[in-house]
């Protein structure tokens, strides 16, 4: 008894620890902001690795639209949490997150003295390559997922309204409605299977999870009033900028900036300096929480501050997919519910599409030898096979020779 149980904690282990280095390679090639990465998780964990399927893929993207926050950091902490339980969960969070904040945090330390991590042409190539990246995850969803007229129809009228409204609550409406129309449209048949998401996470531990995310919403800025301290007016900013902000890294930017530069924390030309070197780092944007940590004129700075800040505005995310899972994974059992996301999936794919032109297309292929990168990457991922990081490797050196030779 005593062999079995140390063998189910080794194998646990040894889940966890593949997680972590799995996406902590993808914490240091997945450029491209978060419609990018949750184009190289696809390739990953369901062309590639085949941990689940297509359409519970889309499912777990479709529930991380719904929530405020960093959607890639949801998609990943949820795909961890269905491999390895909760040591997975946080293990895909730290290899996804934390070589971007390494960066960052260096850079606020002084380690760097320029606006920019990168070349101009490196940086301009590892935009392009999102382009490739972006336009397979449409393709491959597409095929599996707009398999008639009908949610054919619903992706293609969810990219127009996506492309028109471009605010992140616009999306979230899409979603609502695109699930709408799926529950009224799409009759429960055989062919709306359910595809598990094994999830270990108890509902019970589940409503404590989101009870605790409510808990500290309200409790922080009481705390924050009633004993004023550095460190908790930090943990307080921070957290409610991790808490309120729905479409991802660039809507907190306002939110943060509000926080840190009228209160003298950051002065405004190291809060933007700080943005740009963001930009060219891979991995989620909220790690620009440790460069700001990193960058505080009081104390906590440095890596504390770097750390306290960092784990401020990604615990929210943690505390509310961990919480939501168990009860989503409840509801997706259902033939109805099946049935309403067979309209919501649709939809994620118009909302993709959407992105692919802007900002991903728009702010990267701007002359013709982009178009010729981006063409070629894209060859490079659905034809040749060949592994997404050496792809993006490989259009950063293009995109370097290319500014030398034009």
């Amino acid at each position: 008894m005593l062999s079995t149980v140390s063998e189910i904690k080794t194998d646990a282990r040894d889940r966890a620890w593949m997680v972590f280095l799995i996406f902590l390679r993808l914490g240091l090639t997945s450029f491209g902001g978060p419609i990018a990465h949750l184009g190289y998780f696809r390739t990953e964990f369901v062309t590639r690795r085949r941990w689940l399927s297509e359409r519970s893929y889309a499912d777990v993207v479709a529930l991380c639209q719904f929530l405020p926050g960093p959607a890639s950091s949801q998609v990943g902490i949820a795909l961890g949490l269905s491999r390895a339980g909760f040591p997975g969960g946080l293990a895909a969070w730290a290899g996804f997150t934390l070589p971007s904040a390494i960066m960052l945090a260096l850079f606020a330390l002084g380690m760097s003295t320029r606006g920019s991590a990168f070349p101009a042409g490196v940086l301009h190539g590892l935009t392009v390559v999102a382009v490739a990246v972006v336009a397979q995850a449409v393709w491959g969803m597409a095929r599996n997922l707009c398999t008639d007229t009908t949610r054919v129809s619903i992706a293609a009228v969810s990219a127009c309204i996506a492309l028109v409204g471009t605010n992140a609550l616009s999306q979230v409406g899409v979603i609502a409605i695109a699930g709408v129309v799926g529950l009224v449209l799409f009759k429960p048949t055989q062919d709306l299977t359910y595809d598990p998401l094994p999830i270990s996470v108890d509902r019970r531990v589940g409503a404590v999870l989101l009870g605790l995310f409510f808990g500290l919403l309200i409790a922080l800025p009481l705390a924050t009033a009633a004993w004023p301290n550095q460190t908790l007016a930090m943990i307080n900013a921070f957290y409610r900028a991790g808490s309120l902000v729905f479409g991802g890294g660039h809507v907190v930017l306002p939110l943060l900036q509000a926080a840190v530069v009228p209160n003298g924390w950051v002065n405004n030309e190291t809060f933007l300096a700080g943005y740009g070197v963001a930009q060219a780092a891979p991995g989620p944007l909220f790690t620009f929480a440790a460069f700001l940590g990193a960058a505080m004129k009081l104390p906590p700075s440095g890596w504390l501050g770097a750390s306290v800040c960092l784990v401020a505005i990604f615990a929210p995310t943690f505390l509310l997919v961990a919480g939501v899972l168990p009860f989503w994974e409840q509801l997706r059992r259902s033939v109805r519910t099946q049935a309403a996301l067979a309209g919501v999936n649709a939809a994620v794919v118009g909302l993709l599409l959407a992105a692919l032109y802007r900002p991903i297309w728009t702010s990267a292929i701007i002359k013709p030898e982009d178009f010729g990168l981006a063409l070629i990457a894209f060859v490079a991922l659905m034809f040749w096979k060949l592994p997404p990081w050496l792809v993006v490797l490989g259009c950063g050196v293009a995109g370097w020779l290319l500014s030398l030779i034009f």
